[in-house]
């Protein structure tokens, strides 16, 4: 766990492992999304400066849809830190002091994804098929700065599971190696015990997501059939991993009982309502039949080639 990574000589900046991880994670999407879609696209010439602008137009959804998420959860359950925002909205802005929801920023992205397509005229279930593909090879980088800060972390493993190995639980930092390191999101009562090592699970979930995406993308039957399926098993594998959380920034509502379980993550709501969503276009759509967007090469093109 490294949560600084170096500091900037003379400027004293310190480089934050989680940012780092989170860069080349987007970096990794976005060379994905631009490779894939020029491999795939029957005007690509055309479509340059759109697919070139697409990042930055998602990158600003991302920052601005995770945070906006954090802020609304935290007002809405009436915390400390939702009170203080209320009391001073300007420090809703202040993104470095750390609160960002993945739901959020994912919702973000597709918005702005939407306005940066629709400035350019491009194919907008075409971006996100392979866009979400991307995402979460992406995501499977950006996670592992979960880890080296210490947040998204697990909850305490019972004695009799507390022998298995990482990726499977993980032992957390004795109380004086976070003492020397402040900036680890370790809480300190957690010192030398064994929690569930939930940040290596998000980062397998989603590294396993991008290569099944792959293969939808190889099979699907029309475009947008493949972002559903993926945001449908995604929101399995994030209501699961919820369970086994143990932080207290991820936000917890009282169901009374409903869903078998006393109190519910955002992440766990959004969960559910997502996965509905998208079982439910997955089945209207389900006789739908949509020919590739990419050229198929015809008998004339190929003795063309051969001349």
């Amino acid at each position: 766990m490294h949560p600084i990574l170096f500091e900037i000589p003379l400027l004293g900046m310190p480089i934050r492992s989680f940012g780092v991880m989170v860069v080349l994670g987007f970096l990794t999407a976005s060379h994905f999304l631009t490779r894939w879609y020029f491999q795939r696209a029957t005007n690509g010439d055309d479509d340059t400066q759109g697919i070139n602008a697409l990042p930055l137009w998602v990158m600003v959804g991302v920052v601005g849809g995770a945070r906006a998420a954090y802020v609304l959860v935290e007002s809405l359950r009436g915390s400390e830190t939702g009170q203080r925002y209320l009391a001073d909205p300007l420090s809703m802005l202040f993104v470095w002091e750390g609160g960002l929801v993945m739901y959020g920023g994912c919702f973000g992205a597709i918005f702005g994804g939407w306005l940066c397509v629709k400035k350019y005229a491009l194919p907008f279930t075409q971006v996100l098929d392979l866009g979400f593909v991307g995402a979460f090879f992406g995501l499977s980088i950006g996670r592992i700065g979960c880890l080296l800060v210490g947040d998204d972390h697990g909850s305490l493993v019972a004695e009799k599971w507390s022998h298995l190995p990482f990726p499977i639980t993980l032992k957390v930092p004795d109380l004086e190696w976070l003492q020397a390191n402040p900036d680890s999101l370790f809480p300190r009562e957690l010192a030398g015990k064994v929690i569930w090592a939930t940040q290596p699970w998000m980062t397998m979930n989603a590294l396993l997501l991008g290569f099944i995406g792959l293969w939808f993308l190889r099979h699907r039957a029309y475009r947008g059939q493949v972002v559903l399926r993926l945001l449908a098993l995604y929101s399995i594998g994030r209501y699961t991993i919820e369970i086994f959380r143990g932080d207290s920034i991820r936000g917890l509502w009282d169901t009374h009982g409903v869903w078998f379980t006393e109190m519910i993550s955002t992440s766990q709501l959004v969960s559910i309502l997502l996965f509905t969503f998208c079982v439910v276009m997955l089945f209207k759509n389900r006789h739908r039949q949509e020919p590739e967007p990419f050229p198929v090469p015809t008998s004339e093109a190929k003795a063309d080639s051969a001349d």
